[in-house]
């Protein structure tokens, strides 16, 4: 399966709820140019991550709002599965949720934010219960993650075990926590054998968004490579085959000896 990641760039000022339509419009267009199934956007893509409480929940819509049907309408006109970031309203809640849509236009996964970041989340969002949440695409079962969740690794290892293969995780990484891209993302996806796809957002500003959106393999080596305003990656079920043979973990764990780490 081929799949794409969008890191947009974070635009002080910019409205970016008001034209994230019009540019994933465009950016999907260029995913399906370059064959891929799957397109990838950062945590919060619709709206943007850093607003504030009264933002945030000025721009939070419901899972079935309009929001969703217009980008249901980008996936089935491109032939394209989107996974999206936005402001969930659930009665007097809100959750910061991804969508997984279908090429077809079909939410087949809503996951909302498991383990919340520091006051920027707590004071804004309601965490949500689900840690599990899959749906297969491509031949691949996708397993999807927020951002701050990836840093516990109980998080992946449950995704492993459930039978997740591909791992999509939207992103909004600022400075200087580069460490988690570079290092922490690669060893979850070798100590518990799927691929991830990690998106974010970029900012040139000293403390703004990192970037290094990447795409891992079950082997802990990079996969994408850079397409336009894309990266784009290749993943192939031998891989993961492959890599649980070599190294074993999953064969070889002994849970009756972990307690309540399972």
């Amino acid at each position: 399966m081929r799949i794409a990641c969008w890191q947009p760039d974070w635009v002080a000022g910019r409205s970016h709820h008001d034209d994230f339509l019009s540019r994933l419009t465009e950016v999907a267009a260029a995913a399906s140019g370059a064959g891929a199934s799957l397109l990838v956007t950062p945590e919060m893509s619709a709206t943007g991550y850093h607003l504030g409480r009264a933002r945030t929940v000025e721009l939070a819509q419901p899972a079935d709002g309009p929001l969703t049907a217009a980008v249901a309408a980008i996936a089935a006109r491109h032939g394209l599965a989107i996974v999206y970031g936005w402001p969930e309203r659930a009665g007097d809640t809100v959750h910061n949720s991804v969508h997984l849509v279908d090429a077809d236009g079909t939410v087949t996964a809503r996951y909302r934010k498991t383990h919340l970041y520091g006051e920027i989340d707590r004071s804004v969002f309601t965490a949500g219960d689900d840690l599990v949440v899959q749906a297969k695409l491509g031949g691949l079962t996708v397993g999807l993650l927020v951002c701050y969740d990836i840093e516990f690794p109980e998080t992946v290892r449950a995704h492993t075990l459930a039978g997740t293969e591909l791992l999509v995780v939207p992103t909004a990484l600022v400075r200087p926590w580069e460490f988690v891209a570079r290092t922490l993302v690669p060893a979850r996806a070798f100590e518990s054998q799927l691929f991830i796809a990690y998106v974010n957002w970029h900012s040139p500003s000293p403390d703004g968004y990192c970037g290094l959106s990447t795409v891992v393999g079950p082997d802990g080596a990079a996969r994408a490579r850079q397409s336009g305003p894309l990266l784009i990656a290749d993943l192939d079920r031998d891989a993961l085959t492959a890599a649980r043979r070599v190294t074993p973990y999953l064969a070889d764990r002994r849970p009756g000896l972990y307690g309540g780490a399972r």
